[in-house]
């Protein structure tokens, strides 16, 4: 029998039952599971799953927004081709993470990357505040505890980079901590399978250093180096055995 939880099990009931829809479906359709097949019906997507279709339509109407489907006249729902999602989406990002490790997705994270961060980390050196220094410099600390086992060295790193982004007062580029992020946790898997290392700690530190100053040449070109350096692993890493393009 279906469970139709969320029609009588309260609002908060309800949400969760959407959310854990749309993340099956979500994940299901950018691993590709429908490259070959077409979108079930809300109706066929209730019955598989034993939800209502209240719960269905509301998920599905998240994919929507999220540009992995769209509804068309007497097609139904039709899963739309990469080009359409949007990458910025948090959801989106995890699900196209769970599929194989792909160089190619690294390098697009990293181009974006070096196109946005060295020009956060400038505007960070001319316009901070007290408080943005100080959370930089507790993301620089928290990856010297790290290389010394007492933090995490993906959760320091990616503080560090969201300070320098939230330093910048542009609250367009704070925007990009999500993929930021996300480009931080496939490239920290990258160096260290490449390399056997992750972030360097000084390099790092000079990008704090230049900001504290004020110097928006040398904190730009810092930054820049930084993803320079992963960029430079993935020119390379076409001649490492056993790397998947």
């Amino acid at each position: 029998m279906p469970n139709n939880a969320n029609a009588n099990g309260g609002e908060g009931l309800g949400r969760n039952l959407t959310h854990g829809m749309l993340d099956v479906l979500g994940r299901a359709i950018v691993t590709g599971r429908y490259e070959a097949r077409p979108f079930p019906t809300e109706a066929e997507i209730a019955k598989a799953h034993g939800v209502s279709r209240s719960v269905t339509r509301e998920a599905v109407k998240m994919l929507t927004a999220k540009g992995l489907v769209s509804a068309r006249p007497r097609q139904g729902t039709i899963v739309q081709p990469p080009a359409a999602w949007n990458l910025f989406d948090s959801d989106v990002l995890r699900w196209i993470l769970e599929r194989k490790f792909s160089v190619e997705l690294l390098r697009h994270f990293n181009e974006l990357r070096i196109a946005i961060e060295p020009e956060a980390a400038s505007l960070a050196a001319r316009y901070h505040e007290p408080a943005d220094l100080e959370r930089i410099r507790e993301g620089l600390a928290r990856m010297e505890a790290a290389e010394r086992g007492l933090d995490d060295t993906l959760e320091a790193d990616i503080a560090f980079h969201v300070a320098v982004l939230q330093a910048s007062q542009n609250p367009f580029y704070n925007q990009f901590r999500q993929m930021v992020a996300t480009a931080l946790k496939t490239s920290i898997r990258f160096t260290n399978r490449i390399k056997g290392r992750s972030a360097s700690v000084a390099d790092h530190g000079a990008v704090a250093e230049a900001i504290a100053q004020g110097d928006p040449e040398a904190a730009r070109a810092a930054m820049r180096g930084i993803i320079g350096d992963v960029l430079e692993l993935i020119d390379e890493a076409a001649d490492v055995p056993g790397v998947e393009p």
